[in-house]
């Protein structure tokens, strides 16, 4: 194509020093969307409905289908003003106080975008009334960011997908059972695990149904429905009804089951045995105790009617490159130009960067270092000149890079560094999450600023012109934020700070025309794709020769962190088809893929489209879930790899919604598959959508890098969810604020102090007290559990905890009055650590009982409650009847009961009523015991002291504290404090019945447990790397590089046998009892110092 006649001169003029300061505040602009290519004539209805007793005027336009919003309307205007329709509306009105909508399927949507080829209306905008407008300020209070605020965006991305979310928002509400998402039933598909089948009888199970006081004990069939439940209940109580207080008018069908003291219901058409609440009372031994009640009412959970117009999913769709392109078209029609006919290199004129205030550094020069990434993949890059480091440099200089503009792929990013150095020299490769660029010789330089532009924007059009960018300062090592450099260093987001941050200016080629990306090419022109793919052809479809196949296998075979070679890469692709009939193979191959070379993507594209392998196959979470982390930028790949999710069940979603969320991040915009499907899932499932508030809040409130992002997606869902749990979430968010100011004047109070005084316990008391009577809400699900439902503070039981942070310990009456427990809610209220580690461990914890379920192990986990709500907030549950290891030894003799092996067989025995309790008691030690040397060991978890491990009085081991994991063990005055893989003391051997080298029928028994326990996880292994690599860049000290994943791999013996692996695992525990004196001298000076880094003493 000619490009004199499309692109404006190169020649910009030079910015000079006067002119920087004005242009930093600047707004940036783009250009608006464009996909048709015709022109096409539409009448349009005019907004004087109503004016002056007139009915609404209409008239024809021929209307240019690349036409922008504002073109049309303002076209529109000036034929109405020259046709002298309704002059006086004309007058007093401009364009820009009107839209754009039209009818379709009886919805009314707006033109937001695209002028559509359906007869449009153009109405007045809307103003939001003042009830529209608090609602709104409710929902900022709710989410924690004011969503609607566009002062540090330099496009419309988030009001575009704010508006385009609402679509899929009613799809899903309109297609709710209101039933179905007023009682949440909780519920799995997986078969009833063998170890809990076995503590049925015959198939049936004993149900305690509550009326009112009156209650009636039945048996019934695990395979029974809660509506069969029901009519057995009223058929056995016929001659009853008097006494349970049932009315003669009502019949099962008006009642539902709810389980006592939780709102949590059994509904719906699934067998009790699938109902994890029934699960939960077999594995535990307990008795299942049910209310018989009226159902809640579905209007509670009505959604609040919006003001806003509909926009169709197809606004912003770029269209066909045939569509597009310039080629064989007369200049008097073209309205936009295709990427795929720009065959010049892609360049940006770097301006100047700008800072109010120079950083006090030593260094004395700066350059610009420029890339372009696809994912992780670098596409090209290249650098300026080194000049002197002032609050103003400028270099007024282009830089080409080696791409041409038509390979660009959607998601590609412009990265931009500021870098300092002590020399001007030449910049070396290194990898992209260093903090320093080496130069060449011994000098390193060192990033100070960093941001990203998306270069193709969320409406597929090539960004042109001039933009300010306030960049992202990188953190000192030292600085909390340093943990989440490697997903900041991903947003496109802008540094918010626009006073104090540094602003970088460049210029990017502008046309005459909007140059849009196509979404594709016709079928039949696709010379390049199709041609090669065509049935027949022979490039990539040669059958693969067995010399290559048992390489091949080898490649797939590896795990997610093994690293591709060129020869590998190479491979994979030229066998491309090969790779396609295998769904293990695909993070391989789309791993190999150039994307920075629009041939290969057509071609990715079209492999992906016409295989169905993938889709047929059986569902591979881990698989599914590595094409969605930062690696793979691709929306086609990312779509397919959230399609293989839907298939998830909600227990499932639950257990892998952190990942999901932190998954968000890797996507290049606003609007994806991945967002949506979170949106649509929460809007099913009040429990999905009650971790997702919690999840979102969290990081919205320590994550400035992507707030708006994740303030998008909780606005969407938050309009969706109704009035009750938006009520809830209120009653939750004031009590949680509440908490976290009383937190925060007891600190202030002891200031670096561990012991807590009396008077520090009274003044605690005497706020809670205050705020109980001032304004605590009455009563609040409890955020770890939204099935429990808390009440008042027991003002006297609650203390501040001898912590350097000084948690509080709060009680909690039970606010349901069903309720059988006597038992408080126990919460631990924590300000000032980052509960997310803990959280991911727990859950880890989680997904591992679910691996040793599918091999009938029941290890007896007790992964506790755990919630961050804040910037580093959040609460712990308090497990009832349980006590540390350290407070056992210490009660009976001081602080030698760390060398005391007969203390905790003493104390457990002490607390069983019972000779079978007992034995009881120590079967469950043993598996639970086997359980945490097994996890604690794989996940490198350290730091394990006696005031770290728990036990319940039923003998449940369990682990607190997970501050040091995948092998970042603590040190104490430089000297290792981790002496073995996991922690098998002599009092632990003691209860199992050995000591020393003998052996015992129970410690046989854990060997044997803790074998098939490792054995198992070690056949998903791939899931624990994927789910942990995804955790990598969320801002955990513990993650931040691949090192420490790489920890998992050794743990697991990964490339060895079963045999060696069983081995491996019994060596471990061999060390573990042949230096448990050594855990025991350690525990011993933990408990005579006071060793407090990490230890929460339960204060008296």
């Amino acid at each position: 194509m000619d490009r004199q006649q499309i692109q404006v001169s190169d020649e910009e003029p030079e910015i000079v020093h006067e002119e920087f300061r004005r242009r930093r505040r600047k707004k940036a602009f783009t250009s608006s969307s464009s996909t048709s290519m015709d022109q096409i004539t539409v009448e349009f209805v005019l907004p004087t409905a109503g004016w002056a007793g007139n009915s609404p005027d209409t008239l024809q336009l021929e209307v240019a289908g690349n036409w922008t919003v504002e073109q049309v309307k303002g076209q529109v205007w000036l034929k109405a003003v020259t046709m002298n329709l309704s002059p006086d509306f004309y007058q007093r009105f401009s364009p820009d106080q009107c839209i754009l909508v039209y009818q379709k399927k009886g919805s009314v949507c707006e033109i937001y975008d695209n002028p559509e080829q359906i007869c449009p209306f153009l109405v007045p905008r809307p103003q939001p009334s003042d009830e529209s407008q608090q609602y709104q300020r409710y929902l900022n209070h709710l989410i924690g960011y004011d969503v609607t605020d566009v002062s540090n965006v330099h496009d419309d991305e988030l009001e575009f997908t704010r508006r385009k979310l609402l679509t899929p928002r009613r799809i899903e509400l309109s297609d709710r059972d209101s039933k179905l998402y007023s009682m949440d039933p909780w519920v799995t598909r997986k078969p009833l695990p063998e170890h809990l089948l076995s503590k049925v009888s015959n198939g049936h199970i004993l149900l305690v149904i509550h009326t009112g006081t009156a209650r009636q004990t039945i048996k019934v069939s695990i395979n029974d429905t809660p509506v069969q439940v029901l009519a057995s209940f009223f058929t056995k109580t016929t001659n009853k009804r008097g006494l349970l207080g049932i009315p003669e008018n009502m019949c099962e069908a008006d009642y539902v089951l709810r389980v006592c003291g939780r709102e949590e219901y059994l509904y719906g058409d699934q067998p009790l045995q699938n109902f994890n609440w029934i699960r939960q009372c077999l594995k535990n031994g307990e008795e299942i105790h049910l209310v018989m009640e009226m159902p809640p009412d579905p209007d509670l959970d009505l959604v609040q009617k919006e003001d806003w117009a509909l926009v169709d999913d197809c606004t912003g769709v770029a269209g066909t490159h045939e569509q597009l392109t310039i080629d064989e078209k007369d200049h008097e029609r073209v309205f936009t130009i295709s990427m795929w006919d720009c065959n010049r290199k892609f360049r940006v004129k770097v301006l100047g960067i700008d800072i109010p205030s120079l950083p006090k550094i030593p260094e004395l020069i700066v350059f610009i270092e420029a890339s372009i990434f696809h994912g992780q993949q670098l596409l090209a890059q290249e650098r300026t000149i080194s000049k002197t480091f002032n609050e103003e440099v400028l270099w007024n200089c282009w830089l080409e890079f080696n791409i041409k503009i038509r390979d660009l792929p959607k998601g590609a990013r412009l990265n931009l560094q500021v870098v300092c150095g002590k020399q001007s020299q030449t910049v070396q490769n290194e990898p992209y999450f260093s903090p320093f660029v080496r130069l060449s010789g011994k000098t390193k330089s060192r990033l100070l600023y960093y941001v990203n532009l998306l270069l193709i924007d969320h409406r597929s059009l090539l960004r042109q012109g001039e933009f300010i960018l306030h960049m992202w300062k990188m953190p000192e090592k030292s600085e909390e934020s340093s943990s989440s450099i490697n997903a900041d260093k991903l947003t496109s987001a802008t540094n918010p700070d626009k006073a104090s941050s540094m602003a970088i200016a460049i210029l990017l080629d502008k046309y005459c025309y909007p140059v849009v990306l196509p979404k594709s090419r016709d079928v039949g022109r696709d010379v390049g794709a199709a041609g090669e793919e065509s049935e027949g052809g022979e490039r990539g479809q040669r059958e693969m020769p067995n010399h290559l196949k048992k390489q091949f296998e080898a490649i797939v075979a590896t795990d997610p962190l093994h690293p591709l070679s060129p020869e590998d890469k190479e491979l994979l692709w030229h066998f491309r088809h090969e790779c396609m009939r295998d769904p293990r193979a695909y993070p391989k191959l789309l791993g190999s893929v150039r994307w920075g070379k629009q041939e290969d993507v057509l071609i990715t594209h079209h492999l992906l489209e016409r295989s169905n392998a993938w889709d047929t196959s059986d569902l591979d979470v881990g698989l599914a879930m590595q094409l969605l982390d930062c690696h793979y930028s691709d929306a086609q790949v990312r779509t397919m790899a959230v399609r293989k999710l839907e298939t998830l069940e909600d227990d499932d979603v639950l257990r892998y919604l952190l990942q999901l969320v932190q998954a968000v991040k890797f996507e290049p915009y606003h609007d994806s598959a991945l967002v949506r499907f979170l949106l649509k899932r929460a809007l099913r499932s009040k429990r999905i959508g009650h971790f997702l508030f919690w999840f979102l809040r969290s990081e919205i409130s320590q994550s400035m890098h992507y707030q708006q992002r994740y303030a998008v997606l909780l606005e969407a869902y938050l309009r969706g969810c109704g009035e009750a749990m938006l009520q809830d979430y209120r009653k939750q968010v004031d009590m949680t604020e509440a908490l976290q100011k009383v937190t925060r004047e007891i600190k202030a109070m002891s200031a670096d102090k561990y012991d807590v005084t009396a008077q520090v316990v009274f003044q605690l008391r005497q706020k809670l007290e205050t705020l109980q009577i001032s304004g605590l809400p009455e009563s609040f699900r409890v955020p770890y559990d939204p099935g429990l439902r808390a009440g008042a503070l027991l003002i006297e039981q609650c203390k501040v905890m001898a912590s350097k942070k000084k948690p509080l310990w709060l009680q909690f009456k039970r606010a349901d009055p069903t309720t059988l427990s006597k038992d408080p809610i126990g919460i631990i209220f924590k300000d000032g650590d980052d509960l997310r580690q803990d959280m991911l461990i727990l859950q880890i914890l989680l997904i591992m009982e679910s691996i040793w379920e599918t091999e009938a192990l029941d290890l007896c986990l007790l992964p506790y409650g755990c919630i961050s709500t804040g910037n580093r907030i959040g609460m712990i549950e308090i497990v009832k009847d349980a006590t540390t290891i350290a407070n056992i030894q210490q009660s009976v003799v001081g602080s030698t009961g760390a060398f005391k092996d007969e203390i905790l067989y003493q104390w457990l025995r002490d607390k069983c009523v019972s000779e079978d309790k007992f034995q009881q008691a120590v079967e469950r030690f043993l598996y639970s015991c086997g359980g945490y040397c097994v996890a604690t060991y794989v996940l490198g978890i350290g730091d394990r002291h006696n005031d770290n491990i728990m036990i319940t009085e039923s003998g449940n081991l369990f682990h607190i504290d997970f501050g040091h994991i995948l092998g970042n063990y603590k040190s104490f005055m430089g000297i290792s404090k981790e002496w073995v893989p996991f922690v098998l003391t002599p009092d632990f051997l003691y209860v199992m019945g050995t000591s020393g080298k003998k052996s015992s029928p129970h410690f046989q028994k854990f060997q044997d447990v803790c074998v098939k326990a490792y054995l198992a996880l070690r056949h998903h292994t791939n899931l624990l790397i994927i789910l942990f690599s995804m955790m990598l860049m969320t801002g955990m000290p513990q993650l931040t590089s691949k090192e420490d994943i790489e920890y998992i791999r050794e743990a697991l013996t990964v490339g060895r046998t079963e045999d060696e692996a069983q081995r491996h695992l019994l060596d471990q525990i061999e060390i573990c009892r042949e230096k448990g004196w050594m855990v025991q001298i350690n525990w011993f000076v933990h408990l005579v110092l006071g060793i407090k880094q990490g230890v929460e003493k339960r204060s008296t």
